[in-house]
């Protein structure tokens, strides 16, 4: 009898010779008659020739299509026609190949530590006794100890391990946490110095004035008259209660909106633990921008539309010129009028007549004015005309005709004052000279062009947006490829417009602006709050700010900083006599065309239903129109223009 081993009482395995099998690889039955005498391995598919051997067919084909004769015996085979299939080897060879698996898998049996049955054998042996048992019993309990314990083990390892990952990111939050408070307490001590430098120089401040822990809601009228304002004034002081309450609403109201704003800007230093000046007085302007207006103050309101049953008057474009004296308006009534806006302003009545009217043959998209010609103004049509006009004369003074379809937008070259841009539904930007008869250059888009706008710091520099979602960024020196490609709306983009040289302001039918720097691909900020779903709706820019309107009948101020609105303000719903029995749901009024008076707080805008008003900070015309896939001509208002300024 086998020896056994002293813990288990297991037989020992004899150790066997190595088993060469037939297999490819092994050293027997190589030279059998089951192997092809060309590839020395076992015959697949075996034919015989005429001579009588037998071969692998793909193995003699080969060979027969290199040499005409027998690979054994040298015997002249003329084709491969005189192959024959060898059945009987076949047959033969598939119970040879099925032995040599079933060896195989014995070795594999043999070799392989099978535990399972070498357990089941011994356990199985007739002279297995009882202590033998009760041995075998003992031994399996306690490895079964060893294996729960192992398990126990590898389970608190790994939860150890989770825990120690939790800890890790929870302490990264920590740090983080702490660094930024170190920032926020680095801040506060330079502000803190600020407020006593200012309570040095001006001694007379109210201390109730300083935003730390005043609430001007519970301030007394004799408080503040008992003390000065900065001029030495009573009301100087209650001007400076009112206009902190206003500023405290706002940023209470847009608190975690600032807040965002405020780690962004001062990231560097959160990060680095460095300390940089620029940072805390970056922010604290844009707090400062962003605070300094509360509300619009309308000035003017006047009319577009000369009769009130009229058909649409949609206005699609409205555009200030060179020096800010005179606005153009332009729409689907195939007229564009131009006002003084001083006479508009000084006005008491809302009755404004136009110093010029110009009449078109088809319904103007866009109105644009030259830089540096005062009296010269371009309109794009719906037939794609390009026209040149003298505002003030009311005459054409060139024609451009090459657009296949619509054309939506136009725009001078603030540096060549003979260079300006269109834009089409034909998918081309066309560029033309005010001294040609044809375009000179063309750039191919792969969809419908809505808006073009030069960079207003270059000559070369080129922005349009289109159907496709993306808006594209060309250096006329190169027009084979764009210098850069905007990618992130979801919808065709409607408007682009520069903010300054370096960022550029688009807008889309996915109710969203965009901000862009012309050197990054991604987007700096998005602008959310206006619906804009199919119509155009207008969009304005002048320094940090940016106007648009919305199908809420509303328009939009947003700060470059922040991405909800700062300001909005609500057109009241006019009812024209053909709806005076629709109800206020049925009738949708939407802002369509805005213009910002430049460097000044008043914005000019309209809106669907006609009404023009012009708020302070800006002017703003409202006017409907809409992208190249949706209807234009809705509605069917006589149109108002509105200016309003920001306060």
């Amino acid at each position: 009898m086998a020896a056994r081993t002293p813990q288990t009482g297991r037989r020992r395995k004899r150790q066997q010779p190595p088993v060469y099998s037939g297999i490819s690889g092994s050293y027997e039955d190589k030279d059998n008659d089951y192997v092809c005498p060309i590839c020395f391995d076992l015959i697949e598919e075996a034919h015989m020739t005429k001579c009588g051997h037998t071969f692998c067919y793909k193995c003699i084909k080969q060979s027969l299509e290199q040499s005409n004769r027998c690979p054994k015996c040298n015997f002249v085979i003329d084709s491969i026609q005189q192959l024959f299939p060898n059945f009987t080897v076949n047959e033969l060879v598939l119970k040879h190949r099925g032995r040599l698996d079933e060896k195989k898998m014995k070795m594999d049996q043999q070799n392989s530590p099978g535990v399972g049955s070498d357990l089941c054998e011994l356990v199985t042996e007739d002279n297995l006794d009882l202590p033998h048992v009760n041995q075998l019993l003992s031994l399996l309990h306690h490895k079964k100890q060893l294996l729960e314990a192992d398990g126990t083990l590898a389970q608190n390892l790994i939860l150890k391990e989770f825990l120690q990952q939790i800890r890790l990111k929870k302490q990264e939050h920590i740090d983080q946490l702490t660094r930024e408070l170190a920032v926020i307490d680095e801040d506060t001590k330079k502000v803190e110095m600020m407020i006593s430098e200012h309570r040095r120089k001006y001694p007379f401040t109210p201390d109730h004035l300083v935003p730390n822990g005043f609430d001007p809601s519970i301030a007394s009228d004799s408080d503040m008259g008992s003390q000065e304002g900065f001029n030495g004034s009573k009301n100087a002081g209650k001007w400076l209660n009112t206009t902190m309450a206003a500023r405290k609403k706002k940023v209470s109201q847009h608190f975690d909106d600032l807040e965002q704003c405020y780690f962004s800007v001062r990231q560097r230093e959160i990060l680095t633990g460095g300390e940089n000046e620029e940072g805390l007085g970056e922010f604290t302007e844009s707090l400062s921008k962003f605070t300094r207006f509360s509300s619009f103050r309308p000035l003017a309101t006047l009319s577009y539309a000369s009769d009130f049953y009229s058909g649409s008057s949609i206005v699609s474009s409205i555009e200030f010129d060179r020096d800010c004296d005179y606005f153009a308006i332009a729409g689907v009534t195939k007229r564009i009028k131009v006002f003084e806006y001083c006479n508009v302003i000084k006005d008491v009545v809302d009755i404004h007549y136009p110093v010029n009217e110009m009449v078109c043959n088809s319904k103007i998209s866009c109105v644009t004015w030259s830089a540096y010609h005062k009296n010269m103004l371009a309109s794009s049509d719906y037939e794609g005309t390009i026209t040149l006009w003298d505002a003030f004369s009311g005459q054409k003074s060139k024609i451009f005709q090459e657009h296949e379809k619509r054309c939506w937008s136009v725009d001078f070259n603030r540096m060549d004052p003979k260079l300006l841009a269109s834009g089409s539904d034909d998918a081309k930007v066309k560029l033309w000279s005010t001294n040609a008869d044809h375009s000179i250059a063309c750039l191919e888009a792969k969809a419908n062009v809505c808006c073009v706008k030069f960079n207003p710091d270059s000559r070369y520099h080129l922005a349009f947006g289109s159907a496709d979602h993306c808006v594209h960024y060309y250096d006329l020196r190169n027009t084979k490829q764009a210098v850069m490609v905007f990618k992130g709306h979801r919808k065709a983009v409607s408007y682009t417009k520069f903010l300054n040289t370096k960022e550029i302001v688009s807008a889309s039918t996915d109710s969203q602006l965009k901000l862009w720097n012309i050197k990054k691909p991604t987007n700096l900020q998005t602008f959310k709050g206006h619906i804009n779903e199919k119509n155009f709706v207008g969009l304005a820019t002048d320094g940090d700010y940016v106007a648009c309107g919305s199908e809420n009948n509303s328009l939009y101020v947003y700060y470059k900083g922040l991405s909800k609105q700062l300001l909005t303000f609500k057109f009241d719903t006019v009812r024209s006599a053909l709806e005076k029995d629709k109800k206020e749901e049925e009738i949708n009024e939407f802002v369509s065309a805005v213009a910002w008076r430049p460097g000044s707080n008043v914005i000019v805008a309209a809106n669907s239903q006609g009404t023009v008003k012009i708020p302070s900070y800006f002017q703003s015309f409202v006017s409907p129109r809409s992208p190249p896939t949706f209807n234009l001509l809705s509605l069917l208002d006589p149109l108002l223009l509105s200016i309003f300024c920001l306060s």
